[in-house]
């Protein structure tokens, strides 16, 4: 009969101490989920399409808020993440100009994407970012978040959105109804029959936004219809993809002054927690800022 090795009631405490020890270290970096940020460069007058100081509003949120569920990288006037980081990504924002200017259409940006998307990497794009040209982009942002801002089809009039009703889904967890005046774009290309989309914010817009005449971005007759009818306009929603991923579109953001709306700022700090898939607070991500937060990294202009 072969002998039990003996093992020291010393090497045992010192074991059953590194076991304890463990237990009760915070989540490792390697659980957490990788958010990418990405802002765009340097875009119209004060206070406005504030990309840089935006985007690191939201990851000084979320390292405060909630240290143990993400870990955060950030990257500022179009500096785009290396090979590397972006194929270890749970989520990717963008919040930066859209159209033939956006990040994700320069060099083999979409070509990058794709390969993460088809992983299931959680997509997200805010304001300008939400939009790109047909025939460049569109069929991949339709595929990634489930619509996207057409510039022959959506309109961007400045108005004040009420969202009175919000649907029961992780991303408004916590956020009550809210009102507030932006740029919000509306009359997005969506998926075929809404397919895996949720409407996040909805609200109708009032006669005003149609005082433009018909052209890229400003009006067509299809939205005219669409607003003397009174049809409601989603202008943030989220979707899901076949293979498992996620994605977010928000079209407010002209007004880095709209990040100091309670409600607006958990509404974007929930999504991105959500198409990370992390588990969103049962009363959402909570945050303070200040007046000086909201002063801090402005784009000189």
């Amino acid at each position: 009969m072969k002998h039990l090795a003996y093992i020291s009631p010393f090497k045992i405490s010192i074991f059953l101490g590194l076991a304890l020890g463990l237990a009760q270290l915070p989540a490792h970096a390697a659980d957490k989920k990788h958010v990418v940020l990405i802002a765009g460069v340097k875009s119209h007058g004060p206070g406005e399409h504030e990309h840089n100081a935006g985007v690191l509003l939201l990851a000084k949120c979320l390292n405060a808020s909630v240290p143990n569920l993400v870990d955060v990288k950030v990257h500022l006037n179009a500096e785009w993440p290396a090979a590397d980081e972006i194929k270890s990504a749970d989520t990717i924002l963008i919040f930066a100009d859209g159209y033939n200017f956006h990040p994700a259409l320069a060099e083999d940006h979409l070509k990058q994407l794709t390969a993460e998307m088809k992983r299931g990497c959680g997509f997200m794009a805010l304001h300008w970012a939400t939009e790109v040209p047909t025939g460049n982009g569109d069929l991949e942002f339709l595929n990634w978040m489930g619509g996207f801002c057409d510039p022959i089809w959506s309109v961007n009039p400045h108005w004040q959105a009420d969202f009175t009703q919000l649907p029961v889904h992780p991303i408004t967890k916590g956020v009550h109804p809210f009102s507030t005046n932006d740029e919000w774009y509306f009359h997005m290309r969506f998926r075929e029959g809404m397919k895996s989309v949720i409407p996040i914010l909805t609200a109708v817009a009032p006669d005003s936004t149609m005082s433009r005449p018909d052209g890229l971005r400003s009006g067509n007759p299809d939205v005219r219809k669409d607003v003397a009818n009174k049809v409601p306009q989603h202008v943030a929603w989220a979707a899901e993809r076949p293979g498992g991923g996620r994605g977010f579109g928000f079209t407010g953001g002209h007004f880095h002054q709209g990040w100091a709306n309670n409600e607006q700022r958990k509404l974007v700090l929930n999504a991105i927690l959500w198409t990370a898939k992390a588990a969103v607070p049962a009363k959402g991500v909570e945050s303070v800022i200040t007046e000086a937060d909201l002063k801090q990294n402005l784009d000189p202009k």
